[in-house]
C-alpha cells in the first residue's frame, strides 16, 4: 500500500522551505510564487488609497506628505499582522468612508481638532479590541438586522460619491437650493469628467489596478490643463531624504484625553460599528472566494483577523491616520490564487517600499481622486438590491440610513436614524418581536444623545 502511494505522490527532492511551513502553503494548495504574485495584484488594486487618503485628510488640516507616509506605514503594519498572525490573504489600510467621516463630520462638522479626532480613533480601536476578546462582538453582529448592515454600506457609498462630486466641482454649494451643478466648462470639472469616464471604462473592462491607472491618467491631463503643477525633477517623484521623517508632523500627535472629555458617543459608535461590519463583510466575502470558510460558512481564526484590525487601528491613530480596516480589493489577489498570509506579507512589503514615492502625492489634484471616490460609491451601492423594499418596516430604516448620511454629511447620523427608525417602526406596526436587546439599547442611547444636544 505504501509503495503505491509513493508512486502516486512521490516525495519532493527539495525540502519544504520555511515559507511553505510557516504559512501552511501545501495544506492550502498554494506555493510561494502564486502568493507573491497575488500580493502584487492586491497592492496594485488598492494602492490608490495612498493618494486618496492624504487628499481627504488635507481638508482636516493635516499635512499631505505626512499623511501619505502615515497611510503607507499603517497599511503595512496592519497587513503584516493579518499575514503573520491570522495567516489570511487580506490587506488592510485606512478605510474609505471612515476617513471621510473623520474629516468632514468629526473635524469640519463638529469642530474637533484632527489631534482629538485621532484620539477618538485610537479609543475606538481599543473598544474594538475589547469587543474582539469578549462576546460583545458576536452580540452586536447577531443583534443588528441584515437590512441595516446592508444599508450602512450603501449609505457610506452614497456619502463617498457625494464627496467625490463635490471635490471634482461637479456639484457646488448654493444658498437657495443648498447644492447645484458646477461650472461644466471649467478645467477642473473637465478633468474630473474625463477621469470618471476613463476610470469607469477600466473598471468595466475589469482592468487590474484600474483605479490607480485612472488617477495617473487624470493627473497627466490635469497637468496639461494647468490644474496641477508639472514635476520639477527627480525629487518630485522620489523622496531624497529619510522617508520615515515625513511622518513626524502627525505621528503621536493624537489627543486621547481631549477625545474622552468631549461628548463623542456617536463618533465612537460610528467608528466602531462601521469598522465592525465592514470587516466582517470583507473577511467573509474574500475568504469565501478563497475557499477558506468551514463547512458551516464560518471563518476559522476570525478572532485573529479582527484582532489584526483593532491593533492596526490603534497603531494607525498613533502614527496619524484614521481607522485601519480590511479591504475588499484583497479579492483581486485571491482571484490570482492567494490563499495564505504570504499574500498579505507581500502587500505589506510593497506599502513599505512605497514610502519613497511620497512626493508624488503633491502632484495629484483633488480632481484626479474625485472620480475614484465616485466610482467607489458606485461599487458600494451594488448591495442595495438586497434590501426588501416591499416590506415598509424594512424600507423605511434602509431609506433613512442611506439618505441621511449624505444629507447630514455624517455617517454617524445616518446610522442613528437607521437604528431609531427600525426599532420604532417595528414597535408601532405590531412587529416588536423582530426587535432585540441590541436594537433597543442603541436606540435609547441615540435618542438620549439627540435630546442632550449631541451631534
Amino acid at each position: 500500500m505504501s509503495t503505491v502511494t509513493n508512486k502516486k505522490n512521490p516525495p519532493s527532492d527539495k525540502p519544504e522551505g520555511f515559507l511553505e511551513r510557516f504559512f501552511h502553503l501545501n495544506e492550502l494548495g498554494s506555493n510561494v510564487r502564486t502568493e507573491v504574485l497575488a500580493g502584487v495584484t492586491t497592492f496594485v488594486t488598492m494602492a490608490y488609497i495612498l493618494f486618496v487618503n492624504p487628499i481627504i485628510l488635507k481638508d482636516a488640516g493635516m499635512p499631505i506628505s505626512a499623511t501619505f507616509a502615515a497611510t503607507a506605514i499603517a497599511a503595512a503594519f496592519g497587513t503584516l499582522i493579518m499575514g503573520l498572525y491570522a495567516n489570511y490573504p487580506i490587506a488592510l489600510a485606512p478605510g474609505m468612508g471612515l476617513n471621510a467621516f473623520f474629516t468632514y463630520t468629526v473635524v469640519l462638522g463638529m469642530g474637533l481638532s484632527w489631534q482629538t479626532a485621532l484620539g477618538a480613533v485610537f479609543i475606538s480601536g481599543v473598544v474594538f479590541f475589547l469587543m474582539t476578546v469578549t462576546k460583545v462582538r458576536e452580540w452586536i453582529i447577531e443583534g443588528v438586522p441584515p437590512v441595516l448592515r446592508i444599508s450602512i454600506g450603501v449609505g457610506i457609498g452614497l456619502f463617498i460619491a457625494f464627496i467625490g462630486l463635490k471635490n471634482g466641482g461637479l456639484i457646488v454649494a448654493d444658498q437657495a437650493t443648498f447644492v447645484k451643478l458646477g461650472d461644466m466648462k471649467s478645467a477642473g470639472v473637465i478633468v474630473t469628467v474625463f477621469g470618471l469616464i476613463f476610470t469607469g471604462a477600466l473598471i468595466a473592462r475589469k482592468v487590474k489596478g484600474g483605479l490607480l491607472i485612472g488617477i495617473v491618467a487624470t493627473t497627466l491631463l490635469s497637468m496639461i490643463m494647468s490644474v496641477s503643477p508639472y514635476p520639477t525633477g527627480i525629487s518630485s517623484f522620489i523622496s531624497m531624504t529619510n522617508p520615515l521623517a515625513a511622518i513626524a508632523p502627525v505621528a503621536f500627535e493624537l489627543d486621547i484625553l481631549g477625545a474622552i472629555s468631549y461628548g463623542f458617543i456617536s463618533i465612537l459608535f460610528a467608528f466602531t460599528l462601521v469598522d465592525l461590519f465592514d470587516n466582517i463583510g470583507t473577511l467573509l466575502g474574500v475568504s469565501r472566494k478563497a475557499g477558506l470558510l468551514d463547512k458551516n460558512g464560518n471563518l476559522p481564526r476570525a478572532g485573529k483577523a479582527l484582532m489584526a484590525d483593532s491593533v492596526g487601528t490603534m497603531f494607525g491613530a498613533a502614527v496619524g491616520t484614521p481607522t485601519v480596516t480590511s479591504y475588499i480589493e484583497s479579492a483581486s489577489g485571491v482571484a490570482e490564487g492567494g490563499k495564505s498570509g504570504l499574500t498579505a506579507v507581500t502587500v505589506a512589503g510593497l506599502f513599505f517600499v512605497s514610502l519613497i514615492f511620497a512626493p508624488l502625492v503633491g502632484l495629484i489634484p483633488g480632481q484626479a481622486t474625485a472620480p475614484v471616490l465616485i466610482l467607489v460609491g458606485v461599487l458600494m451601492m451594488a448591495e442595495v438590491v438586497q434590501i426588501n423594499f416591499e416590506d415598509f418596516t424594512e424600507a423605511l430604516p434602509a431609506f433613512m440610513t442611506i439618505v441621511m448620511m449624505p444629507l447630514t454629511f455624517s455617517i454617524a447620523q445616518g446610522i442613528a436614524f437607521g437604528f431609531m427608525s427600525y426599532t420604532l417602526i417595528k414597535l408601532v406596526s405590531g412587529r416588536h418581536k423582530e426587535n432585540n436587546m441590541v436594537m433597543y439599547v442603541f436606540t435609547v442611547l441615540f435618542i438620549i444623545h439627540f435630546i442632550i444636544g449631541g451631534h
